[in-house]
């Protein structure tokens, strides 16, 4: 199998995952407008569109069936095959000359941004994987940051301070040093999704991107930044973070509400590579790719840890009612009383950003919200099973909380069967045979 954007996107247009569009479409607005329409449905496939030149793509891996092809997983094995790639993570072969050098610009108004919403700034790459070195490690790091462009040669960059390029810009910064960077757009989603991870200080993501490709994943090396980054991508940009300069703005987000504005650093271009014939990653965000290809790396790791720390727990579950970011419930064989209260620390724990954590036994489904709400309703007392945390570190994007100093109030439910009540009294009934039945022999 390719280990690029086109090989994929060939992929799930085999299984029925892609449609195509080939009437001629805006950035403005209208490429957001239908991709919020094929939302939970099909990746899509722009190849006209009236500012630029570029193919768009959304939607890629917007629902679980196409985020487990990009993994080369079964959908019931996707948290497993993440984990094994991060345990198989290797470094990636290094190739002297990428496909992405086929053309060469400095002019960021030839690529196809789009403009997503109506009270953003403006139009916003939102697909955009920054890659850096590690001063401290020597190592490579590469993360997700969204970019405004401010005019041919800048940007404005979306970092969340304390995470890891935030990290080597202030280090840079101390130094007296602009930051030098390569950002890729357009990549195979399992790099993405490799990107979206949030792995440990000094780790490279591209080598868990690696192993998620069969260890088949090139890089080539940027002639101004020395940084390496997939041969075969669609875009890749290089230049400098600057250290003396930021822009003000704001931005969509998960949740999908605005976010406050917030004063960004700028990134100024040296040269934009592009493949022949190139398409353009677009994200939609607040949508289902969004939020599974930021959500699902974390998902993982919550079974991960939370397994590791409470062998009894089964599943972690992020909620689509809590934008697959804030909301947990997490399936459980009690063995004791206590259970449900580490299952919840073990949670918090794992995720900072996570707001509620439910737990529940292993009799209810943690991805069907009527029977979580069920376990709720029949297995939870507010002034016993009600965990309440105050002033808590929590997630910025949340418009709830105090978001400027990081602060929130959690919340860790126990919907679990009380140990101290008759287990018969919990018992769900059940009809000897439904399974069996066939309506079609009945009502025919």
């Amino acid at each position: 199998m390719q280990s690029d954007l086109r090989g994929y996107i060939a992929q799930i247009a085999r299984s029925d995952g892609l449609a195509v569009v080939k009437k001629k479409v805006s950035t403005k607005y209208e490429i957001a407008a239908i991709t919020a329409h094929l939302d939970g449905s099909k990746a899509v496939l722009f190849e006209n569109i009236k500012e630029s030149k570029f193919k768009v793509v959304t939607n890629l891996v917007g629902t679980r069936k196409r985020f487990a092809q990009a993994v080369r997983a079964k959908e019931s094995k996707i948290h497993e095959k993440v984990i094994w790639a991060i345990k198989h993570a290797r470094k990636p072969k290094l190739v002297p000359k990428g496909k992405f050098m086929e053309n060469r610009s400095r002019d960021i108004s030839i690529l196809p941004i789009v403009k997503h919403f109506a009270k953003e700034p403006g139009p916003f790459i939102t697909s955009s994987i920054v890659y850096t070195k590690n001063q401290e490690t020597g190592t490579q790091n590469s993360s997700f940051h969204r970019l405004l462009p401010l005019d041919k040669t800048h940007f404005s960059v979306r970092m969340v301070e304390g995470r890891h390029l935030h990290r080597c810009f202030m280090n840079a910064k101390e130094h007296g040093e602009d930051l030098k960077v390569a950002i890729t757009v357009g990549v195979h989603p399992a790099i993405s999704i490799g990107g979206a991870y949030q792995a440990e200080w000094g780790k490279d993501e591209l080598e868990i991107a690696n192993a998620l490709l069969g260890h088949k994943l090139t890089l080539t090396k940027c002639p101004y930044s020395g940084i390496s980054v997939p041969s075969d991508a669609e875009i890749v940009m290089e230049g400098r973070i600057l250290k003396d300069k930021t822009h003000e703005e704001w931005m969509v987000e998960m949740l999908r509400t605005y976010d406050f504005k917030r004063k960004q650093p700028v990134f100024e271009l040296d040269s934009i590579y592009f493949r022949n014939n190139p398409i353009f990653h677009d994200i939609l965000s607040g949508y289902a790719e969004h939020r599974l290809l930021m959500g699902m790396p974390i998902e993982a790791k919550l079974n991960r840890n939370v397994k590791q720390a409470v062998p009894q727990t089964q599943q972690v579950a992020l909620t689509e009612g809590g934008c697959n970011w804030l909301h947990a419930v997490i399936q459980i064989s009690k063995k004791n009383q206590t259970d449900p209260k580490r299952v919840i620390d073990a949670a918090f724990a794992a995720h900072r950003s996570l707001k509620a954590a439910i737990v529940v036994d292993d009799d209810i489904d943690p991805r069907d919200p009527i029977a979580v709400e069920y376990a709720i309703a029949t297995r939870f007392q507010a002034d016993k099973d009600l965990i309440i945390m105050p002033k808590q570190r929590g997630s910025s994007l949340d418009p709830s909380s105090d978001q400027k100093n990081l602060l929130t109030t959690k919340m860790g439910i126990d919907a679990t069967k009380s140990f101290l009540k008759d287990a018969v009294g919990f018992e769900i009934a059940k009809i000897p045979n439904q399974d069996k039945i066939s309506l079609k022999y009945y009502l025919n």
